[in-house]
């Protein structure tokens, strides 16, 4: 389950990287198919947020929700200036994490504009998100899904929800809604997994763990322990984008660029991660825009467009 480290592989004892990429390029087009199918964009998300109460925020506050919506909107340009590169590979790895960065950004704004906050850390970032969108049904599908907690059975019952929309493969590329829902379920799941592992080291070093002089979680009060850390860790897309990022930095860097089909395989990635980015900051700029009100907004927009140095027009993005 380990997500980052030392790489100790040497290529001789990498897999092909059709054995190791599916579950990346395929929760991002499973996204791509959901995104659109869902019309996820600016003006379904300004009445998707209709009822959101107009705040005057103040001149620092909007100026933290202005510079985050541009950042977005500059990893969205990047994106789709990488699309134009002829080999895919040579971008996928730096494509997730510019697509991560945009996701941050966008989000960092909507924290912005509800509450005027601009969390520290991504750690923060995700959970400030997870408790004023995520966990409030004020994130558009298919960005809404969570989980409440990482404890196995209390995972598996709020799964049931997203896997009853579909239920499919990681590994192999979806094509339909259904199939797109299934993948997005078990991405969540595996993510579940995987911060179900992070929790347990933490657990196996803290004081209280080594209190009780054992080595693994065979023990009651050891269970207890671990089960209370599992409850206490919620999972939302946030989290998910995340972990996206760790692998492609970690886990999956050396295949994304090893192995004679990467090419292949990553043929129309980059176009995948700039749709769902796209989408992402669409809702995030449709939140902020009632927040704030039509005349700020409009003065926000008439502003950026004159004064861009990116290719990019906003009134692409959220018009």
């Amino acid at each position: 389950m380990r997500e980052h480290g030392t790489l100790t592989e040497t290529p001789k004892d990498i897999p092909d990287a059709v054995f190791a990429l599916p579950s990346t390029l395929n929760w991002m087009k499973a996204l791509a198919i959901l995104t659109t199918e869902l019309g996820v964009d600016f003006q379904n998300a300004r009445t998707f947020y209709q009822r959101v109460q107009r705040r005057d925020l103040a001149e620092p506050q909007l100026n933290s929700v202005f510079e985050q919506l541009l950042f977005s909107l500059n990893q969205l340009a990047a994106l789709r200036a990488l699309t134009a590169v002829p080999n895919k590979a040579d971008v996928a790895r730096v494509g997730i994490v510019t697509w991560y960065y945009g996701v941050y950004g966008a989000a960092s704004a909507m924290i912005a504009a509800a509450d005027g906050s601009f969390p520290e850390t991504h750690a923060m970032t995700a959970l400030q998100w997870d408790r004023q969108f995520a966990n409030p049904k004020l994130a558009m599908p298919p960005f809404a899904d969570r989980l409440s907690s990482v404890k196995k059975t209390d995972a598996d019952a709020e799964l049931a929800a997203p896997r009853s929309r579909g239920q499919y493969s990681l590994t192999t590329t979806p094509t339909t809604l259904e199939q797109a829902w299934g993948c997005s379920a078990e991405y969540l799941s595996g993510t579940a997994a995987w911060e179900r592992w992070n929790q347990e080291q933490r657990v196996r070093s803290s004081p209280a763990f080594k209190a009780l002089e054992v080595e693994d979680f065979r023990t009651k009060a050891a269970r207890e322990l671990r089960d209370a850390a599992f409850v206490r860790k919620s999972i939302c897309f946030l989290h998910e984008a995340s972990r996206y990022r760790g692998k492609a930095n970690y886990r999956d860097a050396i295949y994304l660029a090893y192995g004679r089909s990467v090419s292949t395989l990553v043929d129309g990635f980059i176009d995948d991660l700039a749709i769902v980015l796209s989408r992402f900051s669409a809702m995030a700029a449709g939140y902020s825009s009632v927040r704030m009100g039509r005349d700020r907004w409009t003065e926000f927009m008439t502003d950026l467009e004159a004064r861009r140095a990116i290719s990019l027009s906003p009134l692409e993005v959220w018009s």
